[in-house]
């Protein structure tokens, strides 16, 4: 059993959102860490207008997918605007960020897992 399920009492393959703690990143960001498996791991973050994840890199393949509000999304020097229903896919080491024009949230998804979330609580 992952660490968040065994935390909230949740089997492995359903996580309730309800049930799982939200995190104070700073600046304007909070993210919950849902479903996760070694291999992939979802996550969802709210922004207020004005906040940014700042220009970082890692590993791990990610999707983000907007549930609301709008963004600049920075990947590897190209910037978009992007809003509710939009997505975008980063590769391995691609250098990115996003900052929020309009408050909102987003769902992040990793391949593999991030394990810095679980063991330290790191926004990148």
């Amino acid at each position: 059993m992952s660490p968040a399920s065994a935390k909230s009492g949740q089997s492995e393959s359903f996580v309730n959102a309800s049930d799982v703690a939200i995190e104070d990143l700073g600046n304007g960001i909070t993210r919950q860490i849902l479903s996760y498996g070694p291999d992939i791991m979802t996550c969802r973050l709210w922004f207020e207008a004005g906040s940014a994840g700042d220009i970082h890199d890692h590993f791990h393949s990610q999707t983000t997918y907007i549930e609301s509000g709008r963004f600049l999304a920075h990947i590897d020097g190209e910037e978009r605007e992007i809003g509710a229903g939009d997505s975008v896919y980063i590769t391995p080491h691609a250098r990115h960020g996003i900052t929020c024009v309009e408050a909102g949230s987003l769902l992040d998804s990793f391949s593999p897992a991030r394990q810095d979330f679980l063991t330290t609580g790191e926004q990148s």
